[in-house]
């Protein structure tokens, strides 16, 4: 039984993976700014392991939402993630710039 997720559990989803593209934006302005593009392929596995370090549980926290019995512990457990892979990568996009 897979849960769908509810509608601001996809808001969060989508703030944490634009946050992840800005993240991968900035450095890539900064890299060509600079004139030294880093190798690509480490850029773009850097950001894989991101999504499955990252977003893989939050997709797993809302397949099992429907399972909590509350209804808000999973959820509660869902946006603090979400909220703390937002500060991740706004930190390091503060540290980019």
């Amino acid at each position: 039984m897979i849960g769908s997720p509810t509608h601001w559990m996809e808001v969060a989803l989508w703030v944490v993976l634009g946050s992840m593209a800005v993240d991968f934006l900035v450095g890539l302005f900064q890299s060509l700014q600079g004139n030294k593009l880093v190798n690509a392929n480490e850029a773009v596995l850097v950001y894989l392991r991101g999504i499955v370090v990252h977003v893989l549980p939050l997709l797993i926290l809302a397949g099992i939402a429907l399972m909590d019995e509350t209804g808000w512990i999973v959820k509660t457990a869902y946006y603090i993630g979400a909220l703390a892979v937002v500060i991740k990568y706004l930190k390091d996009i503060k540290a980019k710039l």
